[in-house]
C-alpha cells in the first residue's frame, strides 16, 4: 500500500520524537511518504495533491481535528466519487480530537497508530457521512465556497468561544479545556444577542424556526470532550445518518445554568432539552440566516463573521481506517 503522511509539527499533544516513532512505525506496513505542515491550509493541498495522484491509496493525517479537516477538505475538493471513496486514516494530535475518538480510536497516537496497523492488517474499515456547508445563494455569503466538516458546524454563541480560544492561542496560550471554560463566561456576558435570537431555521417541508440564540449542527456524537468526559449537544447524531441540530432561543442565566448542566451530564440517551431547545435529528438539507453577522465555526475553527449557511448532510462521503 502507498501512503501519503500529512504530520502537523504543531500538534500539541505529541512531540518530534513520537512523531519519528509513529512514521517508522506506519512505514513498517506500507510504503510512505512523510510531508510536514508548512502553512494554514498545506494539509488541504496535501490531500487534494492525493485525491488527484493514482500513486497514493491511502492518506493518514497526523494532527488534531484542525489537521483532519483540511485534509478531508483536500480529498474531498472535487466531490465524493461513489465508486471509489477516499480512504483515510487518522493519528490523533490534537488537544481534544472529536473525529478520531468519535470513531473509537485511543486519544492516545502510539496506541491510535497501532489501532490503524491492526486495522490495515484486518483490511476493516468504515464508511462515513460528512457534513457540507456553503453560502447560500441570493445572499450577501453567496459567495463563500463550500467547505466539509467532519464532527461539527455552529453559528452564532459556540462559534464565537472559538474565536476568542483562537485569539488567546494566536497570542502564545495553550489550548485547554480550563481556557475554553473561561471564554465561555466571557462570550456570554460579552454577547450582545444572547437575550433576543437573531437566527432562523428554514428547511424544506416545515415551517421557519426564528429567534434562535445559538445553533450547533452536529454530524456525530458526542459533540465534543471536556477532558476524558464526552458531551453530547445531539446525541442521535452519526456518521450513518445525516445531520442533528440543537438550537436554543434562549440564553439567559438561568436558561445558561440550565443547559450548562444539562451538557455536563448529558449521556448517549439525553442531551438539552426543553421550552428553549430545538432538537433536529437526520437533517438532509436546511439553511441558518441571521439578521446580522454571527461568528461561524467549523471542526473548532473559526471562519469569521456569515450571516446565512446552507447545510447538506452527505451520507457516503469517506472511507475510514479503523
Amino acid at each position: 500500500m502507498r501512503a501519503l503522511l500529512v504530520v502537523n509539527p504543531a500538534a500539541t499533544t505529541t512531540s518530534a520524537r513520537t512523531r519519528d516513532v509513529l512514521i517508522h512505525a506506519l512505514a513498517s506496513e506500507m510504503k510512505i511518504e512523510a510531508v510536514t505542515t508548512e502553512y494554514r491550509g498545506h494539509a488541504r493541498d496535501l490531500g487534494r495533491r492525493a485525491a488527484e495522484s493514482s500513486d497514493i491509496d491511502l492518506v493518514v493525517a497526523l494532527g488534531g481535528d484542525g489537521t483532519v479537516n483540511e485534509v478531508v477538505n483536500g480529498l474531498l475538493h472535487n466531490g465524493p466519487d461513489p465508486e471509489g471513496l477516499p480512504r483515510l486514516a487518522v493519528v490523533p494530535g490534537g488537544s481534544t480530537n472529536v473525529f478520531a475518538r468519535a470513531l473509537g480510536l485511543p486519544n492516545d497516537a502510539v496506541e491510535a497508530t497501532g489501532a490503524i496497523l491492526d486495522a490495515l492488517r484486518d483490511r476493516t474499515e468504515q464508511t462515513v457521512g460528512l457534513g457540507l456547508a456553503a453560502g447560500t445563494p441570493g445572499t450577501d455569503d453567496e459567495g463563500v465556497p463550500q467547505r466539509w466538516f467532519t464532527f461539527c458546524a455552529g453559528l452564532g454563541f459556540d462559534a464565537g468561544v472559538v474565536g476568542r480560544v483562537e485569539q488567546h492561542r494566536e497570542r502564545g496560550k495553550r489550548s485547554t479545556h480550563a481556557l475554553y471554560v473561561r471564554q465561555v463566561l466571557r462570550q456570554f456576558l460579552d454577547d450582545p444577542h444572547r437575550r433576543r435570537g437573531t437566527i432562523t431555521l428554514e428547511r424544506p417541508g416545515a415551517a421557519p424556526v426564528e429567534d434562535l440564540v445559538l445553533s450547533i449542527v452536529c454530524n456525530t456524537s458526542p459533540w465534543t470532550y471536556l477532558g476524558n468526559r464526552p458531551v453530547y449537544a445531539s446525541p442521535k447524531a452519526s456518521f450513518d445518518t445525516a445531520l442533528d441540530v440543537l438550537g436554543l432561543s434562549k440564553l439567559s442565566t438561568p436558561a445558561v445554568a440550565r443547559y450548562g448542566t444539562q451538557l455536563l451530564t448529558s449521556s448517549p440517551e439525553r442531551g438539552p432539552h426543553g421550552k428553549h431547545a430545538l432538537t433536529l435529528h437526520d437533517q438532509t438539507d436546511f439553511t441558518l440566516h441571521s439578521k446580522v453577522p454571527l461568528p461561524f465555526q467549523m471542526d473548532g475553527d473559526h471562519l469569521g463573521l456569515r450571516t446565512s449557511v446552507t447545510f447538506t448532510g452527505v451520507r457516503r462521503a469517506l472511507r475510514v481506517i479503523v
